[in-house]
């Protein structure tokens, strides 16, 4: 029997799944990330591995298709929160039984997973900030079967009182549109290579996000040496350059002095990434 070819609404929600996917595979490659698991080491961690977050990644190729193929042209309403939320959770279970039970990228799961949504929401259109407002939208509904025990993240938020993972969506990711993706995109025009350019939207990031990863490990004396030693390899031109590339080294050997990794900072690279790609391919279909 001849095999029918996919149309062009399966395509795109095959694509938005393995960009997904591809974006947390290229995040954790990424060298050198601080006190983060790249391809020198676990860094921060014990339990993680550079070919376990691989496997975790391609756990989730079939949540963010689900994910997409449950979003596809819908608005945001209760009723499309609700289904996601369930397929998070799933996902999330397929993600331990690939990690015998370590949360590689439970963080990613919902951030990636509100963009993944909102991009098939938007069927393939609408630029960055188009996607992470359609994004915060479906953030800001209930929920109604979300579990009602506090997760270590929303523990730290409560305790530190800052905004986690959770709030950072509902206000249509600012440290992925306001400064991840600009940084992104400055570091390219000023020729750094995609390596160097990656690392400086992460540093973007780590200037001022209130990492829970970081406050559960190590408090604040961690996350406010996280937030300086960004700053300090951006104000020294970047990762691209010398100077750049000994304050990174500076910063990476204070987090894992603290013994902190900036997960949550490294679920919106991965995020970063993704709105990336779309965003490129859309305008590389258009332009076709």
């Amino acid at each position: 029997m001849k095999r029918l070819s996919p149309t062009p609404v399966e395509h795109h929600l095959h694509q938005l799944a393995q960009m997904a996917t591809a974006c947390l595979i290229e995040e954790v490659n990424l060298t050198p990330k601080p006190g983060l698991v790249d391809r020198r080491g676990s860094g921060a961690h014990h339990d993680l591995t550079l070919a376990l977050m691989e496997r975790s990644a391609r756990s989730l190729t079939p949540t963010f298709y689900a994910l997409a193929q449950q979003s596809w042209q819908r608005p945001a309403d209760i009723a499309l929160r609700e289904t996601i939320g369930q397929l998070g959770r799933e996902g999330e279970r397929q993600m331990m039984a690939a990690t015998a039970g370590v949360n590689t990228h439970r963080g990613a799961i919902w951030a990636l997973g509100l963009l993944v949504s909102a991009g098939a929401m938007l069927a393939g259109t609408g630029d960055s900030h188009r996607v992470c407002e359609v994004a915060a939208q479906l953030a800001r509904l209930p929920d109604r079967a979300a579990p009602k025990t506090f997760s270590k993240g929303l523990r730290v938020v409560h305790r530190f009182r800052v905004p986690g993972a959770r709030e950072e969506a509902q206000q249509g990711f600012p440290h992925i549109t306001r400064l991840a993706l600009p940084q992104l995109h400055a570091s390219r025009r000023a020729g750094a290579d995609e390596t160097a350019a990656r690392i400086d939207a992460l540093m973007a990031i780590l200037t001022s996000l209130t990492d829970t990863c970081v406050l559960h490990r190590a408090g604040l004396p961690a996350l406010r040496a996280m937030q300086e030693g960004a700053r300090q390899v951006l104000t020294a031109g970047g990762y691209a350059g010398a100077a750049g590339r000994k304050a990174l080294e500076k910063l990476d050997n204070a987090m894992l002095r603290f013994n902190a990794s900036p997960g949550g900072a490294a679920d919106l690279l991965a995020a970063t990434l993704f709105l990336d790609r779309i965003t490129g391919a859309q305008a590389a279909t258009f332009n076709d």
